[in-house]
């Protein structure tokens, strides 16, 4: 068996007076690799369509579009439409921070004393500044 992909999927139920019930599920397509059908796997119920914890939901898809490339995120948690970036300000934006908080001033007091021939706070600067996408 392997996995085929996975969606939402909603599926119905009459009662026996009539009425017809909805609930909302994760699930996966497996295909049977011995019997080369696919049949339908739930991966989790949210249960009934009617009586939803909505709210749950948003942080749900809140906390999975953090795995997305920024525009994919940007698209799956708003109105708003990704056009492009420009990698030029993000750096200059963390500069001015940098040195807003002090820690320039900080680093600079600390290394004043000894004797560096490379820009040693710019080093940390630039490291730091390589952990986050711009």
């Amino acid at each position: 068996m392997y996995s085929v992909g996975m969606y939402m999927r909603t599926t119905t139920r009459k009662n026996k007076d009539g009425s017809i019930v909805s609930y909302l599920q994760l699930a996966h397509n497996v295909r049977d690799g011995k019997k080369g059908t696919i049949q339908a796997e739930v991966l989790y119920n949210f249960g009934r369509s009617d009586q939803l914890d909505v709210d749950a939901i948003r942080r749900l898809i809140k906390s999975l579009t953090r795995f997305l490339p920024p525009e994919e995120h940007l698209a799956a948690t708003s109105n708003l439409d990704f056009v492009s970036s420009k990698p030029m300000g993000g750096a200059y934006l963390l500069r001015k921070i940098w040195e807003k908080i002090g820690i320039k001033a900080m680093l600079d007091k600390s290394l004043r004393e000894r004797e560096f021939t490379a820009p040693v706070e710019w080093a940390i600067f630039g490291k730091r500044l390589n952990n986050y996408t711009i």
